[in-house]
Order: structure tokens, then sequence, then C-alpha cells
């Protein structure tokens, strides 16, 4: 019964399949465990067929209790190999030609805890949004998106947010640096690795025949901070590697290269320790649509590819987890008012209707 006391697992068994059917059908064509006699419940090392790039992998776990009583099959699950060899990567960093490689500088010690003082620092340009236009003539079996932005990247399909991760990927040591002044005395830039993280998302369900446009919007991040707290790497980049496979067995490979266009968006500053300012006049409505007139963009441009070797993000990403209406606003004077949230909190300002003079 479910309130038996003293039941514990006995043993396990864990099955895996290169599809959904064949797992369903008892085909683990991946790996068949077997009965393990164990109480082991967590951390159980997948120790099947050698697994390739970009594999689908389909699994399923079941259980012995105290008595030798076995439970149903778990619902399927499964993972996706990433790119397992660095040479599989064939895009090339790109980012926005306005900006050159170097990280902004750091401005002078900040005059409180709370922020910089940027009467001596450069403020950073607008962030860049980034496109790219590709057919598609044939069915679809599936696609994918490897994907990574720094210091923070948001993509898009065809008008959509592709998934719903926020501040992605995950701030590492992205390679050595210049200048690390007094910090660089307590640590030295000799770490035994560099990392930059890359994620993977199913797009399938976003692509359509016809006209497809790809895009993203970069941030700074702690990549490019212009902080005097910490010490930059460099200016925004993007890289993006896409596989369609059509249902007749070819595959088309999407890269991010000098092809794509970029263009300043309405975020004309974003730092991490400072906000963003937005400027809706800049909006540039159907951007991520297919007919949109790109023409006067400009062609991205080459960066030079960062130090860390790429690493799939393995940990959870940050997500928007609740939206919170104010308990309180003052009006401080002419445009300026004090919203109170009843808590603190990490997250965006959600404004939803704005009247009054342009600017």
């Amino acid at each position: 019964g479910n309130n038996e006391r003293g039941q514990i697992q006995t043993a396990w068994e864990i099955r895996t399949a290169t599809s959904k059917e064949k797992l369903l059908a008892g085909n683990a064509d991946l790996w068949n465990s077997g009965r393990v006699n164990s109480n082991e419940s967590i951390n159980i090392s997948y120790n099947g067929k050698t697994l390739v790039s970009r594999q689908d992998c389909w699994w399923q776990v079941r259980v012995w209790d105290r008595k030798g009583k076995v439970s149903d099959w778990s619902e399927p699950a499964f993972w996706s190999m990433g790119l397992l060899r660095p040479e599989e990567w064939k895009a090339q960093w790109i980012g926005a030609p306005w900006q050159d490689e170097k990280a902004l500088p750091k401005p002078l010690a900040p005059k409180s805890v709370s922020g910089n003082d940027f009467s001596s620092a450069k403020l950073p340009p607008p962030a860049p949004i980034l496109r790219k236009s590709f057919t598609v003539s044939k069915e679809i079996a599936s696609a994918r998106a490897y994907v990574s932005g720094l210091g923070y990247f948001e993509l898009y399909a065809n008008n959509r947010k592709v998934g719903d991760d926020v501040l992605v990927p995950n701030l590492t040591l992205y390679g050595k640096r210049d200048n690390l002044g007094p910090i660089g005395v307590m640590i030295r830039d000799n770490f035994r690795e560099y990392r930059i993280m890359y994620l993977s998302y199913d797009i399938t369900d976003y692509l359509k025949n016809g006209e497809n446009v790809i895009g993203s919007i970069l941030g700074n991040g702690f990549y490019n901070p212009s902080s005097y707290w910490c010490e930059g790497y460099g200016t925004p980049r993007f890289l993006v590697q896409i596989y369609i496979t059509y249902t007749d067995g070819t595959e088309q490979v999407i890269l991010s290269d000098r092809s794509w266009k970029a263009a300043k968006s309405p975020v004309t500053m974003d730092l991490i320790y400072d906000g963003e300012h937005y400027d809706a006049r800049l909006e540039q409505p159907g951007w991520l649509s297919a007919g949109f007139d790109a023409s006067a963009w400009e062609n991205a441009v080459i960066r030079k590819t960062p130090e860390g070797i790429m690493k799939a993000h393995m940990s959870p990403t940050d997500r928007i987890m609740e939206s919170l209406p104010p308990v309180n606003t003052e009006r401080l004077g002419e445009g300026h008012y004090k919203v109170d949230f009843g808590q603190e909190i990490s997250g965006w300002l959600h404004v939803i209707n704005v009247t009054g003079e342009p600017g």
C-alpha cells in the first residue's frame, strides 16, 4: 500500500532506444541494462552503445520494491546529443559592423556601491539584431538549432522567440583577458579550462514552407560589462548552426556567417550592472517576418572565435517564474515614478500602456 513503512528500492532497469517507437516496442537498440540489484536511484551512468553527435536517445526506467514487486515502465523521456567534436562547428561567430573586437573600457571607481561613474566611460552602442532569411521547399522531418551568443542572446524564428530561456548562456570564464590589474595578481589568468556554453533547441514547429527568418538580439552581459567590478572579454558575438532534416532524407544546414544582416535594435544601451534604455521609436515592425525589406541593413562581420571550448549548457536555465503587479505606485515628479512590487526580485519591467509626447 501507499502508506507502507520501510519500503525501499531493491533493483532497477533502464532501457534506451534510438526512437520512441522502438522503445515502446521493447527494442532497446542502444542499451538494455537488465535488472541491476541496487538501491541507487540517481546518477546512474549510461553504459550502452557509443553515442554520436546530434543523436536522440529515448529511455525508460523501472524499479523493484522490497518485496520484489516491479513497477510499470516510466513515461518515455529523451535526451539529445550535442556536437561532440570541435571540427563539427562550421558556423562563424558574427557581430555588428559598428563595433570592433575590444571590450568596453572600464569606468572609474564607482561613486557608490550601487553603480558606475559614467563620466569617464563611453556608453555601449545599441544592442545588435541579426537576421537571416532562407527558403524551405520540402517537407521537414526535424530541425534543431545549436546556438550561443555572448554575453547573452535571444533566438527567434518566424516572429516567435525560441524556447522560454532568459539570460543565456550562463556566465563562464570565456577566455584569457588582458589587463586584469589588481585582480590578476590574486588569481592569475591561468585556469584549467575556459568554456563557452551553447544550447540546443528543437525548432521543427517554428519553421514553415517558403521563406523563413531566423533572428537574434545580443546583450553585453558579463562578456562586455563596462564595469569597475569586472574586466570584459570583447564585444557581443553570435554563433548558430541549424540542421534541417527533410522527410526525403536530405539535410540543409544554416550557419551564422557574413551573409547575415545586422541592424541596431531599440535597446539603445544595455549593461549587466546598469540596466537598459529602450526607445520604442526605433522598433522595426516585421523584422522577424518573411518579406521584410532588410536592404538598408548592413552585413554582419566575422568576429574572433572565443578561446573557450564549446560545452553544452547542462545546468538549468533562468526562466520567468511569475509576473508581479505593483502594490503601490508613487509619482515623484515630472516623468519619475517609484513603483513598489512588494518584494525584492530579479526581473524586468513590463509597461503595458504609455501615453505622452514622443521622446
